[in-house]
């Protein structure tokens, strides 16, 4: 996905075990991608969101029911500045 969309993609790291997703998103991040992270009050095990924010690779973490509208947001911005 870094490859073939950069910054036009959007990385997404939800409740798990692990640091597994880290890579990728460091992938997401240096084409210039967005990422977002569940955030820990709402997560199951705050394992790979924790690891991701802790590498510093999160622009925003919030709680899963915001999401979406994350999402959209951050869309809606990179049309804007297009």
């Amino acid at each position: 996905m870094a490859k073939a969309h950069g910054e036009n993609a959007i990385g997404v790291v939800l409740t798990g075990m692990g640091s597994d997703g880290v890579e990728g998103l460091k992938e997401l991040k240096r084409s210039g991608a967005k990422t977002i992270a569940q955030d820990e009050e709402t997560c199951t095990v705050f394992g790979m969101p924790k690891a991701a924010i802790e590498e510093g690779i999160i622009d925003e973490v919030v709680p899963a029911d915001k999401i979406a509208g994350q999402i959209i947001k951050m869309l809606r911005k990179g049309q804007k500045s297009a």
